[in-house]
């Protein structure tokens, strides 16, 4: 697996500098969200808002009444939890091309409750004019930053920063999902690092005799229900959605919702977050503790399908680890 640094540093670079009338804003995370290099190759084009969210998001909508994009870079857990009336008011209700680029989605950061953005696809999609996206390997990362700009309106963007696996060949296209596998049995459902979990976790359970379907999902919103019940449909058992987010509001919930309005009668197994936050420590152990790994989503596929496969964590290739702290700055949690 080819791993990617800083996919998101260079890919916005690239796009800003090509199109003048992109800025660039931050909010005191500037290394933190990759764009530090931007800041000082470009300072023409880049703002330093201060720890100030909420003025920062009210002065976007400004920006975009002005005929320029902003691209609002932070955590995303900062991005609508303290400002969430200038979003709804200076934002998506005039609908402004502003590009919220959310960094450390779900439980991709060791900082606890403060910093784990897990209920921000329910909230985001919830709101009028909102587009939703998320990057779930390199090539997604790279190819967010110009599908993102090309909305007529705002957009929510789930950022992965850092090294980064390259899984995909294609670019991200807004709407389009991804079938990673035809399979017949148990249909998958998965976005963001979620994704990568899924991968291990398919191999082992072709070798045990259980054929998987597998969906990639980038776009949340707009978000396509005929094609997930269609996908539903073709299999014999059920369906598995597995994400960084709390499972309420989040893939769980629009998985369900399609197929309930669908009339479909599929078991459905949702796993995230189960109605809890999350606490600190290491991606790989955050997943494994709160039944986000391959492990888990095979135990899910045994459920549904209704089959022992006996593949236990040996089975598994190793997943990744990521180190849990920035050397450079205490801010880069």
């Amino acid at each position: 697996m080819e791993m990617v640094n800083r996919p998101y540093a260079r890919a916005f670079e690239q796009y800003a500098t090509q199109h003048p009338e992109v800025l660039c804003l931050s909010a005191d995370l500037t290394s933190s969200c990759e764009i530090d290099g931007f800041r000082d190759r470009h300072p023409d084009q880049f703002l330093s808002m201060g720890m100030a969210e909420q003025n920062m998001l009210s002065f976007a909508g400004g920006l975009g009444l002005a005929g320029f994009r902003p691209f609002i870079h932070s955590f995303g857990v900062f991005l609508y939890r303290r400002p969430y009336d200038q979003l709804m008011a200076s934002i998506a209700y005039p609908r402004r091309k502003v590009r919220l680029m959310g960094f450390l989605p779900g439980i991709t950061t060791p900082g606890g409750m403060t910093h784990q953005a897990i209920e921000d696809i329910a909230l985001m999609r919830a709101i009028p004019n909102m587009t939703v996206l998320e990057a779930g390997d390199a090539t997604e990362v790279e190819s967010i930053v110009a599908e993102a700009d090309a909305v007529d309106g705002p957009v929510y963007c789930r950022i992965l920063r850092g090294s980064v696996p390259r899984l995909f060949a294609t670019p991200m296209k807004i709407g389009q999902i991804r079938v990673l596998a035809e399979g017949s049995d148990v249909l998958v459902v998965t976005a963001g690092i979620a994704t990568e979990e899924a991968l291990r976790a398919r191999a082992a359970l072709a070798e045990a005799g259980v054929s998987v379907r597998h969906l990639h999902l980038n776009t949340h919103k707009p978000f396509d229900a005929a094609q997930i019940v269609d996908h539903a449909a073709s299999v014999r058992h059920g369906v598995v959605t597995l994400e960084n987010h709390l499972v309420t509001g989040g893939i769980g919930s629009m998985v369900a919702e399609a197929l309930a309005e669908a009339g479909l009668p599929r078991r459905l197994v949702r796993l995230g977050l189960q109605d809890t936050y999350a606490h600190g420590g290491s991606r790989p152990y955050l997943m494994r503790y709160y039944g986000l790994d391959a492990l888990s989503l095979v135990r899910a596929v045994e459920q549904v399908a209704g089959q022992q496969t006996g593949i236990t964590e040996e089975s598994l290739e190793t997943v990744r680890i990521d180190a849990v702290h920035s050397a450079v700055k205490a801010e880069a949690l």
